[in-house]
């Protein structure tokens, strides 16, 4: 977490500069700092670490840019065009705090600081930074990004693979790849692991929208059910639901492709499986 958050930091302070418009600056930090879990970035270093991360400098702005990512994402999707949310992460979401014109903006700003930390930190890998710009960039756009991903959500009907493939399992499946990357290893076989990792991700937040308060949770619940989204409680139920994840963490388990470190990999992917679920539900890792 240390790493991570260095690199964040970092990468803030390239858009901080006395000629910086003092409202976006302070809400791309509001955004980042303090943040969550950093599951993403977790998993990608996790991903260096077992392909031997030889150049560690590349592996946390790897980190860094798909946390980026996905702190955008979320000032978006908190918009009032979209959830209207009014809190994120235990406090008032970036729109509340600082007015929705400048949380367009801070999106938008931390979608490219991704990428300009990740050319910053190529100089020593620069064969690297072209496949990384492309792991990252398939998870941003379209057709199966996160930005598609918020736009299944204007069409008249979705369909609950690809909304959440493209909504959660996109970043996912790039912190996989990009970690193997950064450390030198092919990228496209290391895909499989984080789409099974970001569908499980994906019904457990279904999973707390539906059984969990926002006080556990620090953003507001039942929001699927409100606005008339695929949640896989409604369409599984709790039980189905619960399975199902734990069916994916074990397809995951075995998607690992072979690596140095895939043993200390596995240990990871099951103690993060294990925090998924609300209490109640969970048990313990095989």
């Amino acid at each position: 977490m240390t790493r991570i958050e260095r690199s964040l930091s970092q990468s803030l302070e390239l858009a901080k500069t006395a000629d910086s418009p003092p409202l976006l600056t302070a809400a791309m930090r509001y955004a980042v700092i303090p943040g969550g879990a950093r599951i993403r970035p977790r998993l990608c270093l996790a991903v260096a670490r077992a392909c031997r991360d030889d150049q560690p400098g590349l592996a946390g702005a790897a980190a860094a840019s798909i946390e980026l990512l996905h702190c955008a994402s979320l000032v978006h999707d908190d918009l009032p065009c979209f959830d209207d949310a009014a809190t994120r992460r235990g406090r008032a979401s970036v729109h509340k705090a600082f007015g929705e014109r400048i949380a367009v903006l801070t999106g938008d700003a931390l979608i490219v600081l991704a990428f300009q930390t990740l050319a910053r930190a190529a100089e020593r890998a620069p064969a690297r930074l072209v496949p990384l710009i492309g792991i990252v960039a398939r998870a941003v756009g379209a057709p199966d990004g996160i930005a598609a991903g918020q736009a299944w959500e204007c069409e008249p009907a979705i369909t609950l693979g690809k909304y959440q493939r493209a909504k959660t399992g996109a970043l996912f499946a790039a912190a996989t790849a990009a970690g193997a990357c950064a450390a030198g290893h092919q990228a496209g076989t290391w895909h499989l692991l984080g789409e099974r990792i970001g569908e499980a991700f994906q019904i457990a937040d279904d999973i707390r929208d539906v059984v969990s308060s926002e006080f556990d949770l620090g953003k507001p619940v039942g929001r699927d059910q409100a606005l008339g989204r695929p949640n896989a409680v409604h369409r599984l139920g709790i039980g189905s639901a619960v399975q199902r994840l734990e069916n994916l963490v074990q397809s995951a388990i075995e998607a690992i492709p072979a690596c140095p470190g895939a043993n200390d990999l596995r240990v990871h992917i099951l103690a993060e499986a294990s925090r998924l679920l609300p209490r109640e539900l969970a048990r313990p890792a095989a």
